[in-house]
């Protein structure tokens, strides 16, 4: 079975928590299919994309280069479906083959948790508060920059955390 060591979008290096690379057989042909567990991170930077230029290289060393359709997929963890059409698929034998009545479909999620990828790359969001403080802690807040109201609030944060362990 074909094994994936590494993906590149438009040029650029992806981190890949886990992958499975098959072929999908339709009445309409054979396309071949990529899923990826990415960050989140990675999902919003490429989530508007149609097309994308992929370079996957396989553990055996094989390269393949192409053009590929991405899919988002919602709920579970972030991940990406990239796939394009195949016309001949005598090099990819050695690939998984599925099509929609197959007992057997990758489950690209399996032995990962939202967890482990935030530790390698954790997202960040912008959030509104609407707050009730005292005038003079209002007017200290209004003082401050934006960078340092953010580290403080995440120290809070962190320590609040800690208390409640």
């Amino acid at each position: 079975m074909a094994a994936v060591k590494s993906v590149k979008i438009d040029g650029e290096n992806i981190h890949i928590f886990n992958s499975v690379i098959y072929i999908f057989e339709s009445q309409s042909g054979y396309t071949l299919e990529l899923d990826l567990i990415v960050s989140e991170v990675t999902v919003r930077k490429y989530k508007q994309e149609q097309t994308l230029i992929i370079e996957i290289e396989l553990e055996d060393g094989r390269i393949i280069n192409s053009i590929m359709h991405l899919k988002t997929l919602p709920g579970g963890l972030p991940q990406l479906n990239l796939f394009c059409d195949l016309g001949d698929i005598d090099e990819y034998e050695d690939f998984e083959r599925v099509d929609e009545n197959s007992s057997w479909f990758p489950n690209v999620e399996e032995g990962i948790t939202l967890e482990e990828i935030r530790k390698v790359e954790m997202p960040n969001e912008n959030i509104s508060l609407k707050l009730n403080l005292p005038i003079d802690q209002v007017e200290w807040l209004k003082k401050q920059k934006r960078a340092s109201l953010n580290e403080m609030v995440k120290e809070f944060i962190s320590e609040y955390w800690k208390k409640l362990e």
